[in-house]
């Protein structure tokens, strides 16, 4: 079988609120093709996080440990712009069901309308994670509902007790 060519650095942004198994998956697979991923943790202004910034990327940086390749860094600007800022010129982006092609599709015209150097690759979720959420697993994790399936240990500790603090 051949061997992909590594190539430079990806970056891979998101929320990460939080860090599940599929986005594992994505990175563990990105490590396959690039020399270095980037995980980026950013904001969405839209959205009230579960976990501030700071826990984001220290329960990413536990659930990375393994992959001697990856580093986490947050940032709170535009991605491209991130992505710029750490020396690459790829975003490493994962598809889980239609929506999310028709979201990321837009996303990466838009990111390249922004920065036309940067170019996006897209991994297809593996069937085992395409229905994977952060919203859904902060719903099981508020109505005690198992999370080991989908979540590194340390994340679903995280989550349980953080749903204990907001519970209190």
């Amino acid at each position: 079988m051949a061997t992909a060519k590594r190539d430079g650095i990806a970056v891979y942004t998101g929320v990460f609120d939080p860090v599940h198994l599929g986005h594992l998956d994505v990175i563990e697979r990105g490590c396959s093709i690039f020399d270095r991923v980037i995980v980026g943790v950013g904001i969405n202004p839209d959205k009230a996080p579960f976990f501030s910034t700071e826990e984001r990327v220290q329960l990413l940086r536990t659930a990375v440990r393994p992959y001697p390749n990856v580093e986490v860094q947050a940032f709170d600007d535009l991605a491209v712009r991130f992505v710029r800022r750490v020396g690459a010129h790829v975003m490493l982006r994962g598809l889980r069901t239609t929506s999310d092609m028709e979201y990321e599709f837009n996303m990466s015209l838009m990111n390249h309308s922004l920065d036309p150097g940067i170019e996006t690759v897209f991994l297809m979720a593996k069937d085992t994670y395409s229905h994977v959420t952060g919203s859904l697993l902060r719903q099981i994790a508020t109505f005690g509902g198992p999370l080991d399936k989908f979540v590194p240990q340390e994340v679903a500790a995280a989550l349980v007790a953080r749903v204990r603090e907001r519970q209190a």
